[in-house]
């Protein structure tokens, strides 16, 4: 109840210096503890990558790696920190950040503002424990955006539980094009080689997001892709840059809109691409994720784990341990004995 007392009170700022002041008070230890996840929770998603819980910490919270450790505590089974790239890059200009509280929404056009790659490979290089995933793209100025991914994998490398490959921001012109099947065999295929010259021992399970305004076709396009490059799995989704209908005075706002409105077409996506998938691809499932119900249907409907972000700038930081202990008694309720007997189970 403090902290949701405390997320309200963050309202009276600027979204963007609220953020801010959450991430300083994270780093302070003034955020909540959690209990251990309950045992049903735990979920073998790739080889080497055990969760404790399914319910993870989407990219964007923690951009530059520098409150893992608190959300960790807070009760996330894991926590994807990112979008990270070769070189700092301030993002674009504010106001980039937007509250839509009537639609329990935000909408934002960030831009990867993040500190670079050297800072965040430090602090990864410090953790003690927990699942922590990094997120990787490319510079907004880049001219060789495929080498600038490359360049993500190789510092990485081994730093992180598993690694995400971001083409789906709507806010770096032109990143969604790598979504292409030909980009995208180009992008995966030059990972794959990098990999191969690296350690064996700092190897770890890659996943692909993307986004879920796909055209006719694409999802199908991509599910082949990242199978023909061996990745671990497919996270669904980023923001959309649809626009459902809005009560919001922000509605308009350019940018990638996340939270509640997004929840419909998030589910529709990974039903797409649970359908193209093979056998014992994983599919993690984001978006307009808020509540356990929400997680459970998500599993039900073929996701292995899931990821909110959004949510918790209405419910604070909280609400995954809350989420994590409903998931629990939905799955006792139904008599299943693990996440994986539930995962496409409707």
């Amino acid at each position: 109840m403090i902290h949701r007392l405390a997320t309200r009170a963050l309202h009276a700022l600027d979204p963007e210096d609220a953020h801010a002041a959450a991430l300083l008070g994270l780093r302070f230890g003034l955020g909540p503890s959690s209990s251990a996840p309950d045992p049903i929770l735990s979920v073998d998603l790739a080889p080497g990558l055990v969760l404790p819980s399914p319910v993870g910490l989407a990219p964007g919270f923690d951009k530059n790696a520098e409150v893992f450790a608190p959300m960790l505590r807070a009760g996330f089974g894991f926590v994807e920190c990112g979008t990270v790239t070769p070189e700092p890059q301030a993002g674009n200009p504010r106001p980039r950040l937007f509250r839509l509280a009537e639609d329990r929404a935000v909408i934002n056009r960030m831009g990867f503002n993040n500190q670079g790659l050297e800072p965040f490979a430090a602090r990864l290089g410090r953790r003690s424990g927990g699942v922590v995933g990094a997120n990787f793209g490319a510079n907004k100025d880049s001219e060789d955006r495929i080498g600038d991914y490359v360049t993500g994998l190789r510092r990485l490398w081994g730093l992180a539980d598993y690694l995400t490959v971001n083409i789906s921001s709507p806010n770096t012109p032109g990143l969604r094009a790598l979504q292409t099947r030909a980009a995208l065999d180009e992008l995966l295929g030059r990972l794959t080689e990098a990999a191969a010259t690296l350690p064996a021992q700092g190897r770890r399970p890659m996943f692909l997001k993307v986004a879920p305004d796909l055209e006719d076709g694409e999802v199908e396009a991509i599910t082949e892709a990242v199978v023909a490059q061996g990745l671990a799995g497919i996270i669904v989704a980023n923001t959309t840059v649809s626009r459902p209908a809005l009560r919001s005075r922000h509605a308009a706002e350019a940018g990638g809109l996340s939270g509640a409105p997004l929840t419909a077409l998030a589910a529709r996506r990974l039903a797409d691409f649970r359908a193209a998938a093979p056998p014992g691809l994983v599919l993690i499932s984001a978006g307009g994720i808020g509540s356990g119900a929400e997680a459970y249907a998500r599993i039900r409907a073929g996701a292995c784990a899931v990821q909110l972000y959004s949510a918790l700038a209405y419910e604070g930081p909280s609400l995954g341990a809350a989420i994590a202990r409903d998931l629990a008694r939905r799955l006792r309720a139904d008599g299943f004995k693990s996440v994986q007997d539930a995962v496409g189970a409707r």
